[in-house]
């Protein structure tokens, strides 16, 4: 399984990206899907997770700011944020991960920027 995310970029604090992650491969529907990111000199931190059935749960530092949603047909997992803060400057990491069956995977980041 390869993970592509797309979407970083600069904005201003207070405003939106929305992050995108494409999985290949035909089995996307039974991956448990997660955002992580990291910051300059700091441990990549779980953002947000969204299970095969939908349940979601996000760090404190971002709710009600940051939604995680998947589209199965598609193979994709997003992350819309909004109200970003300089704080969230990072890079942002997709994760699909199985681990009943022993899979786990990575894609490589991409750079999100908020400043003005």
């Amino acid at each position: 399984v390869q993970l592509q995310a797309s979407g970083g970029g600069l904005v201003q604090p207070g405003g939106s990206l929305r992050l995108s992650c494409a999985a290949s491969g035909s089995i996307f529907s039974i991956f448990v899907m997660s955002w992580y990111r990291q910051a300059p000199g700091k441990q990549r931190e779980l953002v947000a997770v969204i299970g095969n059935g939908g349940s979601t749960d996000y760090a404190d530092s971002v709710k009600g700011r940051f939604t995680i949603s998947r589209d199965n047909a598609k193979n994709t997992v997003y992350l819309q944020m909004n109200s970003l803060k300089p704080e969230d400057t990072a890079v942002y990491f997709c994760n699909a991960a199985s681990y009943s069956r022993g899979m786990d995977y990575w894609g490589k980041g991409t750079l999100v920027t908020v400043s003005s």
